[in-house]
């Protein structure tokens, strides 16, 4: 079982999932404060430029630049926002979770839903409970590829931005019961822990003010707005799953290394060693790669390549395979 021994004797214990990986020598946990606090500040006045580009761009060209560069900006964001997920972001666990909740707003999502939505996927990766890229007898297959190609194409970011709406005015919704037709979904709602829900809620007020104090302050146009935040949904979502398609169905093996470009890989904070993630999900993103090299054969392959393999959608699978941890509510 892997554990991470805080530095400070007054932290609260980790809630990354324990999941037995076999270790066959200790493991660098110590995290880069100093470099996390320069990286924020720095994606802080990144994103804020942004939004006064969008106010001031009416080209067509320029909208789409300003689009691709938001989702490269962006899901550097999203990986300092894991790693507060996994209590690795700042020692100190108040500290760490205030700063993953500020960098969530701008996601924008309630910090405390996808933290346990992404501690959840840790316990159901590759489980009947999560096998987006599969279908099982007796499974309505044209939603199975509904799913699928909305992770493809930005929808499943759009379902978790709207999120917000559904914990502020209709968090009935979020009870298991209403979810019985998909399974994922019934899993991730099961796994919700209730103590969560009314600082979910403060944090959906939080993202609508703030994305609409930026719009009115900034006078970002909606449509430029809009077109500038796709740039990041599109390319976050259809990221989502490309790390674990086709893979072996091991809830820590069944994921992959892959690269885009150097510079891009370390912007976005070495996620896409993302194997040594899921067998290692303790281990702060700045020794991922050197862990990566010295524990591991497997080649990294081209993140693109394997995103285009999944436009062949879902598969039949005959092989069930039981989330071992289905019920447990995340901490």
């Amino acid at each position: 079982m892997i554990r991470r021994i805080s530095p400070c004797s007054d932290v609260v214990p980790t809630v990354t999932p324990s999941i037995p990986v076999s270790d066959a020598a200790p493991l660098k946990t110590d995290i880069p404060v100093r470099l996390n606090v320069t990286i924020i500040v720095t994606q802080l006045a990144a994103i804020l430029l942004c939004c006064y580009a969008a106010a001031h761009t009416d080209r067509v060209l320029s909208l789409a630049g300003l689009a691709l560069a938001f989702g490269i900006l962006m899901n550097s964001v999203y990986s300092i926002i894991h790693e507060a997920e996994h209590a690795m972001l700042f020692p100190n666990r108040r500290l760490n979770d205030l700063a993953g909740a500020v960098m969530a707003l701008f996601f924008p999502a309630p910090f405390h839903l996808i933290r346990q939505g992404h501690l959840g996927h840790h316990f159901r990766n590759r489980s009947d409970d999560e096998a987006f890229d599969l279908y099982f007898e007796g499974d309505h297959r044209l939603w199975r590829y509904l799913v699928l190609y909305g992770i493809l194409t930005g929808c499943y970011w759009i379902v978790v931005v709207l999120g917000n709406v559904v914990f502020l005015f209709f968090p009935f919704a979020a009870d298991k019961k209403y979810w019985d037709f998909d399974r994922p979904s019934h899993a991730f709602m099961e796994s919700l822990n209730p103590s969560y829900r009314r600082l979910i809620r403060l944090e959906c007020v939080a993202v609508v003010g703030l994305h609409a104090a930026i719009i009115y302050f900034f006078h970002v146009p909606l449509l430029n707005y809009a077109i500038m935040y796709f740039g990041f949904g599109f390319t976050w979502s259809a990221m989502q799953y490309v790390h674990h398609y086709g893979t072996e169905r091991h809830v820590t093996r069944g994921a992959r290394n892959l690269r885009l470009w150097e510079p891009i890989d370390r912007l976005w904070l070495n996620h896409n060693w993302h194997l040594v993630h899921h067998e290692h999900p303790t281990v702060p993103w700045v020794h991922l790669p050197a862990l990566g090299s010295t524990t591991q054969t497997q080649k990294r392959g081209f993140i693109l390549w394997s995103y285009l393999k999944m436009w062949r959608g879902p598969q039949k699978a005959k092989e069930h395979v039981e989330n071992q941890y289905a019920g447990r509510v995340i901490r």
